[in-house]
């Protein structure tokens, strides 16, 4: 995912998503194990959980598969230990990349996401090399060509949302990190399902590349990034090309 052109990023991503269920499928189940094992099986008394199950769906997860993800991260089977770990880097041409992982091996997702970035003109930075470049905000993405936008942005307004963008029968609706859950769940409640919702990285400014090749570099970088099984969430301060907006 981006920071910027974000509907860009969620048509380009879902457009490869037949090809790689099985990987979206295993990221996502490896997420609710996590949500699971903090605060239990009950959706209704589990936020994140609940905000995990409406992922899962947006993704075309069956309800099956999320309901085996559940018994099993709630039973006594597999123990494995999973770690959030958050990487930062520059891509080619200075492009701040920020990498949130979910792992059971911290060594062998160290090691590829260093490879990313080494293999595609990038470098992997330190903690805070380049998060002070982004602001931290809900971001909830919800498209539907039939949105009524006055009604959805007086909703947005009542359950707490701080900015609100609409185009195209798309809308970014943007909230304090702290709001997030709750403004969700009221949009939610009030019947909109999103496309997306994720407390995300926006990027404070972005970087234009117009050499072909370095762009194609790029490209390669964050489609590395996002096939990897231990990879969740990619931001960038990439300023996507415009054809990358096309079908």
């Amino acid at each position: 995912m981006s920071g910027h052109s974000k509907w860009s990023t969620i048509k380009r991503k879902k457009e490869g998503i037949d090809a790689a269920r099985g990987k979206v499928f295993t990221k996502i189940g490896k997420e609710i194990t996590v949500a699971v094992r903090e605060g239990g099986p009950d959706p209704a008394n589990n936020s994140k959980l609940q905000a995990l199950i409406l992922k899962a769906k947006a993704n075309n997860v069956p309800n099956d598969n999320i309901e085996r993800s559940i018994k099993k991260a709630a039973g006594l089977g597999d123990k494995t230990t999973f770690e959030e770990i958050t990487y930062e880097g520059y891509g080619p041409c200075g492009v701040a990349v920020i990498v949130e992982t979910l792992t059971d091996n911290r060594n062998r997702t160290a090691g590829d996401v260093r490879s990313y970035f080494s293999k595609y003109g990038g470098n992997l930075g330190q903690t805070g090399s380049v998060s002070f470049m982004f602001d931290r905000k809900g971001l909830i993405v919800i498209a539907d060509e039939d949105l009524d936008e006055d009604k959805l942005m007086e909703d947005v307004m009542e359950a707490g949302g701080e900015d609100f963008k609409y185009e195209d029968g798309v809308a970014e609706i943007y909230t304090a990190p702290n709001d997030f859950p709750g403004v969700r769940d009221a949009l939610y409640e009030m019947g909109y399902r999103f496309e997306s919702a994720d407390v995300a990285y926006i990027p404070q400014t972005t970087t234009a590349i117009t050499d072909p090749d370095t762009i194609v570099k790029m490209q390669k970088l964050l489609a590395a990034l996002e096939d990897n099984d231990d990879v969740n969430n990619v931001w960038h301060s990439w300023e996507m090309p415009e054809e990358d907006d096309e079908d």
